[in-house]
C-alpha cells in the first residue's frame, strides 16, 4: 500500500526529516517493482530508503514516492555462501553468519544499516569492508531490469561504489565467507561490540560518522583538536563522547544538522588546512 505525506523522521537513525510524498514499504522484491512501476507511471521521481541509517533528510522532506525496503529481509545459507535480500539489517547478517560459524563480518557486528545500504557505500569499520567478502549483487536497474551482478562491476572503494552512479536498486547481495570456530568469531564480535559502545555516543540519535577519514588523518581527532566537542547549533551537537559524530538533543532541525557540520568543516580548514569530506548522505529538500 503506498501512504501519502508520510514523516520521515520516524525511520531515520537521526530522527529528523520532512514527510515523503508518498511511501511504500513492499513486503517482496515483485511489490518494490510494482511501486517503481506506480511512480513511472504517475511522472513521480522515487528513491529508495534503506533503514535510514546513514542519511540525513532535509527539513522539506522527499518528492515523489520514498520505497523503504525494511520488509525485505529473507536470508538462506548455502555452505559458505549466504544470500540477502537488501532490507535485511547487516548485524543480523553478522549474527546469522556467527551462528553458522561462518567468518568474515565480525567487522559488521555494530554497523547500523541494512544490507542494501552497507553494499551502497561499501560500508566498513575496524579493518573490514563490504567488498573483502561480497561476490554478487542483484539489483533493479532504471529501465526495470533485474540483473545479478559479479562484485567487480560494483566498482567499491572507500565509503563508495558503482550503484549511486548508476541509479541501480540493490535487491540482493551475496557474501563468501570462510569456515571459522564459533567461540573465536564471538569473542571478535564481542570485542568490537565493546569498542563501539565505549567509544560512540549510541545514547543519542545520530547518523553514524559523519565525515570520511581524511587521507593521512583521522576526522574525530582533528574535530577534537579543533575544541570542536560540545558546540551545538539548534538541536544538533558535536559529541562529547566522539567528535566525528554530530547528535541530535531532542529537537534537532536538518537545518540545524548542517549548519554544524558546515561550522566544522570550516574551522578544521581553517586551523588545520584539511578538508572533510560528508561520508553522510544528505537527500531531499531545503
Amino acid at each position: 500500500m503506498i501512504q501519502k505525506n508520510v514523516p520521515l523522521k520516524d525511520y531515520t537513525y537521526t530522527k529528523i526529516g520532512g514527510n515523503a510524498d508518498y511511501l511504500a514499504i513492499p513486503e517482496s522484491i515483485e511489490e518494490l517493482t510494482k511501486a517503481v512501476t506506480f511512480a513511472k507511471k504517475n511522472n513521480l521521481p522515487w528513491m529508495v530508503l534503506g533503514n535510514g541509517s546513514n542519511v540525513l533528510i532535509q527539513d522539506g522532506g522527499i518528492e515523489g514516492l520514498v520505497i523503504l525496503t525494511t520488509s525485505l529481509t529473507n536470508m538462506t545459507i548455502e555452505h559458505q555462501l549466504i544470500t540477502v535480500e537488501a532490507g535485511a539489517p547487516i548485524i543480523e547478517v553478522s549474527r546469522t553468519a556467527h551462528d553458522h560459524s561462518l567468518s568474515g563480518l565480525e567487522f559488521a557486528c555494530g554497523i547500523p544499516g541494512s544490507v542494501g545500504g552497507a553494499v551502497y557505500m561499501n560500508a566498513g569499520a575496524y579493518g573490514g569492508e563490504i567488498k573483502d567478502v561480497c561476490t554478487h549483487v542483484t539489483v533493479l536497474t532504471p529501465e526495470g531490469e533485474v540483473k545479478r551482478l559479479p562484485a567487480e562491476e560494483m566498482a567499491f572503494d572507500y565509503r563508495t561504489s558503482a550503484i549511486p552512479e548508476k541509479n541501480w536498486i540493490v535487491l540482493e547481495a551475496e557474501f563468501v565467507l570462510e569456515e571459522g570456530e564459533q567461540h573465536v568469531i564471538k569473542a571478535k564480535m564481542d570485542e568490537l561490540t565493546y569498542l563501539r559502545e565505549s567509544k560512540q555516543p549510541l545514547e543519542y540519535p545520530s547518523c553514524g560518522s559523519v565525515f570520511k577519514r581524511p587521507p593521512g588523518h583521522f576526522a574525530g581527532k582533528l574535530i577534537q583538536d579543533a575544541n570542536l566537542q560540545g558546540v551545538q547549533i539548534g538541536g544538533a551537537q558535536v559529541s562529547l563522547k566522539h567528535a566525528g559524530f554530530i547528535v541530535n538533543k531532542g529537537d534537532a532541525t536538518a537545518k540545524d544538522y548542517l549548519n554544524l557540520v558546515q561550522h566544522v568543516q570550516k574551522t578544521v580548514k581553517e586551523k588545520f588546512g584539511v578538508d572533510l569530506e560528508k561520508e553522510v548522505r544528505v537527500i531531499g529538500r531545503a
